[in-house]
């Protein structure tokens, strides 16, 4: 296990300023905090939290906010969470909102009266102007959802970029007729995602079907009645971009029952790349997340925040997507040209 004596020697500087650091103390400078910083990070240190908690009068823990952790994405989002926060020595606890904006904000209060140290949000429901007040009890970082105006770190896949690369797929494969369907219209993200689904169809001269969009879809279910919709209002459709993979799955499993032709008749795109859509017959194309890579840098962001209020700026802190093309998009007629 590694000391403060091996943190100083990696960093190349004294014990007493490894001390300083720890204990948020002044007189010293940001270019020595960032090597100490890095040098802990190297090796795993954490310093005692016990002692901490007493000079400092933290609790040692981060609320993580989402809408509800039966959803895969933040499952494995808060896992990755989790195993970062206890390197640093904080535990997390998850904080389920269900969508609801007086949750949201009864959260909050954990910030404002020292319940927690800090608070990831991985989505937003309220207002920015409603939740900016909070800063002045502590760090805020959002991961996932992000917005321009927000004067916070935040970590976020670009989703206008992902959304657009699956609808030029879609068109690729042959869909002319596309449904936009996601499980809600009014934040910064889901407006990002149709931007991208916007900007595929301008550029490829196709119609935006604003008829055929469903923007209530969030679970399996969901999909199924996705589908049925489809099948009876709008049976010209010959392409779905979905937001999620359970909706996906959703619409898959319907189409396939109702002897509707998967990828030939109906190809679907899903989002996340879930366990889910490796399981389903056809296999979902998605969108895979860089879910580790995010949790890391949130929780790493939001520590430094709290060790060193000053020396962390509002920035984006963006990462790359994999379109995984699998069998729900790649049509039969076209595999072989």
């Amino acid at each position: 296990m590694a000391t403060i004596e091996d943190v100083a020697k990696l960093a190349g500087l004294s014990r007493t300023t490894v001390s300083r650091v720890i204990n948020d103390q002044p007189y010293v400078t940001d270019e020595k905090k960032q090597r100490i910083l890095e040098a802990m990070d190297e090796l795993g240190y954490v310093p005692n939290s016990s002692a901490r908690r007493l000079r400092n009068q933290r609790t040692d823990t981060i609320a993580v906010l989402l809408p509800r952790i039966t959803n895969p994405f933040f499952a494995n989002l808060i896992e990755s969470m989790e195993k970062k926060a206890s390197h640093w020595g904080y535990q997390i606890i998850v904080c389920q909102t269900h969508d609801s904006k007086k949750k949201e904000m009864d959260y909050l209060q954990l910030l404002k009266t020292k319940q927690v140290d800090g608070i990831v949000m991985t989505s937003l429901c309220n207002d920015w102007k409603a939740v900016e007040p909070y800063l002045d009890s502590g760090p805020i970082v959002l991961c996932n959802e992000y917005m321009e105006e927000m004067s916070v770190p935040m970590v976020h896949m670009d989703h206008r970029r992902a959304a657009y690369e699956s609808t030029i797929h879609l068109i690729d494969q042959g869909c002319q007729n596309l449904s936009y369907v996601c499980g809600g219209s009014d934040t910064y993200l889901a407006q990002e995602r149709k931007a991208g689904f916007l900007r595929a169809l301008e550029e490829r001269s196709l119609p935006f079907l604003e008829e055929a969009m469903m923007d209530w879809a969030i679970h399996v279910q969901d999909g199924r009645e996705v589908f049925q919709r489809i099948q009876q209002e709008f049976p010209y459709v010959d392409g779905v971009f979905t937001g999620s993979d359970e909706v996906a799955a959703g619409v898959v499993y319907e189409a396939v029952k109702s002897g509707v032709g998967v990828p030939d008749d109906l190809a679907v795109v899903g989002f996340d790349n879930q366990m889910l859509s490796l399981l389903m017959v056809p296999a979902l194309t998605t969108i895979e997340q860089p879910v580790e890579k995010m949790a890391d840098r949130t929780i790493e962001v939001l520590v430094k925040q709290l060790m060193y209020p000053t020396s962390v700026k509002a920035r984006r802190y963006i990462y790359s997507h994999k379109l995984l093309v699998r069998d729900s998009t790649l049509k039969e007629q076209l595999i072989h040209t």
